[in-house]
């Protein structure tokens, strides 16, 4: 935690701790900066006040983002200032978690789970992706269904090692076909998923619709082609669809809210292309080929 106001710290670190967490509490951001630097491993989440002395909470995020070592770790960013253009501020930065002073104690907590969550599921899937087999990145073409969370996140472990950047494309296609079971096949809402998160029940919600008769039988599918010039998975769902277009990208609007940003960290982190058609229930994402030699591509009759 970087935060330069005592009773703040004091406040936050009682909370975190009465939940387990272990606080390392630095008082300027070039203090922060060098522990950072010296264990980068030693540390799952940064809580970042904006306003530092010495070096501020933006340019920290920025160097911290800047650094192949210490980019992966999720900031949280504790601020007072709510307009448009210091909450992109941050955005552009990488910073994608924000808490508004004052803030209450079940949101600090809610969004520290959430952040750290998405840290511990990034690691999962790249330790997944270690073990996954070599041999899909030869895969030409395939069509895959899946019902659960959990067929979601096994699917797209090995869909990724069909592609030359495994690491990027992992959490993307994770990020969709998540997508297309809590909000395509069993109707979660945006709202809906906000209220359960902070609740604690999202888990118990997902685990009822899935047994639910009205759910129980819907299925998502994955078709994945390869080509000569690009990689294609085509992500549907049998839900009603939803207005994709206010996702695409990382809103100031949103950035205090627990959960939202997969979809344009999937479009902007992990896709050449991402695409929805129709009322949203499909998606194709897509990755560029063009200078990568993994895998073969289709053979052109005309050069046999």
């Amino acid at each position: 935690m970087v935060e330069d106001e005592e009773i703040i710290t004091m406040v936050i670190e009682s909370i975190l701790q009465d939940r387990g967490y272990r606080i390392d509490v630095c008082r300027n951001g070039m203090h922060a900066w060098e522990k950072l630097q010296a264990e980068p491993a030693a540390y799952d989440l940064v809580l970042l006040d904006w306003g530092l002395p010495s070096l501020d909470g933006i340019e920290l995020l920025r160097l911290i983002k800047s650094d192949r070592s210490l980019a992966g770790i999720p900031v949280i960013i504790e601020t007072a200032r709510s307009d448009k253009n210091s909450i992109q501020q941050g955005l552009n930065q990488g910073a994608y978690y924000y808490l508004t002073k004052p803030f209450q104690p079940e949101v600090l907590l809610a969004v520290v789970d959430a952040a750290l969550e998405q840290h511990h599921e990034q690691y999962r899937m790249q330790e997944n992706l270690r073990s996954a087999e070599r041999p899909l990145a030869l895969m030409q073409e395939g069509r895959f269904r899946f019902q659960t969370l959990d067929d979601a996140r096994v699917l797209a472990t090995h869909l990724a090692r069909t592609c030359p950047e495994p690491e990027r494309a992992v959490q993307g296609l994770q990020e969709l076909m998540v997508n297309a079971v809590e909000h395509g096949n069993l109707g979660i809402c945006y709202a809906e998923k906000g209220r359960y998160v902070l609740a604690g029940t999202w888990a118990e919600e997902i685990e009822r619709r899935l047994a639910a008769p009205e759910y129980s039988q819907r299925f998502a599918e994955v078709d994945f082609r390869r080509s000569r010039g690009e990689l294609s998975f085509t992500i549907s769902d049998q839900g009603d669809g939803f207005d994709w277009t206010e996702y695409m990208d990382f809103s100031p609007e949103r950035a205090f809210d627990i959960h939202g940003r997969g979809i344009a960290m999937a479009r902007h982190l992990s896709f050449d292309s991402l695409e929805y058609l129709g009322n949203g229930n499909t998606v194709i994402a897509r990755f560029n080929l063009c200078g990568h030699s993994v895998g073969l591509n289709p053979v052109n009759p005309a050069a046999a």
